[in-house]
């Protein structure tokens, strides 16, 4: 009778001990945490990928607003821009990430917008890579020209793409192709 008693007083403690540990709530927060920090820091980092991205392409747009109007005012004309030099003077104003060694130029004049838009060339070829086929015409008073800018962004760099976050590329080889425009008519600068 007495092993009986004591098994069945260990039984209750240990029936006691399995409640106490079912309503101890020490250390949830921290379980929680870990069961919801992977999809956070996947996010955090997707939402820095795409903001990468964005400015970026914000700071080649503003680098290729200011580089046509020196075309548009006739100012790359008058002072004998060829491609390289007027490629320098945009790099001038691009900040952040980008850098001058990458970035393509393609500058076309045409007679009307309707024939510019024809012929256009597209920056990639169909297999995901740069087209080589850019040109530097920057026109004559009151021609149409379009300036377009091809800067492809390293995304593998800052993410491995075995996270997911190379949804983002266009290119070939995973990276972001930007692409920047500006279409105008030349002002009647002579």
């Amino acid at each position: 009778m007495l092993i009986f008693i004591r098994e069945a007083v260990a039984g209750s403690r240990r029936i006691e001990a399995g409640a106490r540990f079912l309503h101890d709530s020490r250390g949830a927060s921290a379980l929680e945490f870990a069961v919801i920090a992977a999809p956070l820091f996947f996010l955090i980092l997707a939402v820095v990928q795409v903001g990468y991205v964005f400015f970026a392409n914000f700071a080649l747009d503003g680098a290729v607003a200011n580089g046509a109007r020196l075309i548009r005012t006739g100012q790359a004309q008058m002072q004998g821009f060829d491609a390289a030099k007027f490629k320098d003077e945009l790099c001038k104003g691009f900040v952040g990430p980008l850098s001058c060694g990458k970035l393509m130029l393609d500058v076309r004049s045409y007679d009307n917008f309707a024939s510019a838009a024809a012929g256009l060339t597209p920056p990639m070829n169909s297999d995901g890579k740069t087209n080589p086929n850019v040109a530097f015409d920057p026109g004559s008073p009151e021609q149409v020209v379009i300036v377009r800018a091809f800067y492809p962004l390293e995304l593998g760099s800052l993410f491995p793409s075995a996270m997911g976050l190379h949804a983002l590329g266009n290119m070939a080889n995973g990276d972001r192709m930007l692409v920047s425009t500006a279409a105008f008519r030349n002002e009647p600068y002579l």
